[in-house]
């Protein structure tokens, strides 16, 4: 099956910085591919060249075949949502969606139906006849996202689609895109949320520094990477010693430090007879169980959440 959407040789710098350096994907159509990788790794930047917002400075990018930026056949048959929200705030939330719609090409009739469809999914129902400018930022996030699916597109590109969105919200929004590739539509997600990536059976690819470091399926990341593991955090100067010494330790900038363990619970009782006084350092640890956040661990060092360290479980001084 050739692929929805595909990435070749892509590159994109804004002056001296290199955003993408030489990223290759392809999504084949009725898939989702999830794209992790922390804020600045260049997620963003490849949503907009996908979308034929911005052209890269080497390499191509193809819609069903065709150039975005060259083809208007091919940009309607993308749907995106960027994370820089874009809704009409003088329209009700209905208007809104009929309006993305009709701006795709569907006929009026249609374009009123999809909308009726999306309502619920995304939560939008009590709010259809509110301006949409007077909805809090995360009705506008679930407006922002519907109107990016209103017509059915092809090939879809979601920047984070559920961020700061209430578990319900999360689960409607999720079933709606599982429902659209189950159609046939080739799907680009980035999240920080790995649940979600699990949730939607998705193909994972990891972008660091511009550069797609690993691909594969979740169940393969888990088995070759995902080990248990331990992640501590310090207080008060450089990671001690004693923890940066053990076998896999990773150590990270901001004072935590992540060891791959098959045993957590022996690992922590060693790790913490070997820091000694130095344990008075020690402000909390978490214990990731073999899992895709466990793989993310071991292959970038940090966890895949803002937040740096997970389920964080207080260990006393």
């Amino acid at each position: 099956m050739s692929a929805a959407l595909e990435i070749v040789g892509v590159r994109r710098r804004y002056g001296a910085t290199a955003a993408l350096d030489g990223v290759d994907l392809a999504i084949e159509p009725g898939t989702v591919l999830a794209l992790l990788g922390p804020n600045g790794a260049g997620k963003s930047t490849l949503v907009r060249l996908c979308a034929g917002l911005e052209r890269p400075n080497e390499g191509t990018v193809r819609v069903l075949g065709e150039d975005p930026r060259r083809s208007l056949a091919a940009r309607r048959r993308v749907g995106v949502a960027p994370q820089e929200i874009g809704i009409y705030p003088q329209l009700t939330v209905a208007q809104n969606l009929r309006a993305f719609g009709e701006a795709a090409g569907l006929r009026r009739r249609d374009a009123r139906t999809r909308a009726e469809e999306l309502l619920e999914p995304f939560a939008l129902s009590a709010l259809a006849d509110r301006t949409a400018g007077r909805l809090s930022g995360g009705e506008q996030r679930r407006l922002h996202t519907a109107a990016a699916l209103v017509h059915r597109p092809s090939v879809i590109l979601l920047d984070e689609p559920t961020a700061g969105a209430d578990p319900a919200t999360r689960e409607g929004i999720l079933d709606a895109v599982l429902d659209l590739a189950a159609d046939g539509a080739a799907v680009l997600y980035t999240t920080h949320y790995l649940p979600e990536v699990e949730r939607l059976d998705a193909r994972v690819a990891i972008l660091e520094q511009g550069r797609v470091i690993v691909t594969g399926t979740v169940a393969g990341l888990i088995a070759a990477h995902g080990d248990a593991a331990l992640v501590l955090r310090f207080t008060d100067g450089p990671v001690p010693v004693a923890a940066s010494a053990f076998d896999g330790a990773a150590i990270q900038d901001n004072g935590t430090v992540t060891v791959r363990a098959s045993e957590p619970a022996e690992a922590l009782r060693a790790l913490l007879n070997a820091l000694g006084p130095d344990s008075s350092r020690l402000a909390d640890v978490a214990i990731v169980q073999p899992s895709l956040e466990a793989a993310y661990l071991a292959l970038t060092g940090r966890a895949a959440t803002d937040s740096g360290v997970p389920d964080l479980v207080e260990v006393p001084a």
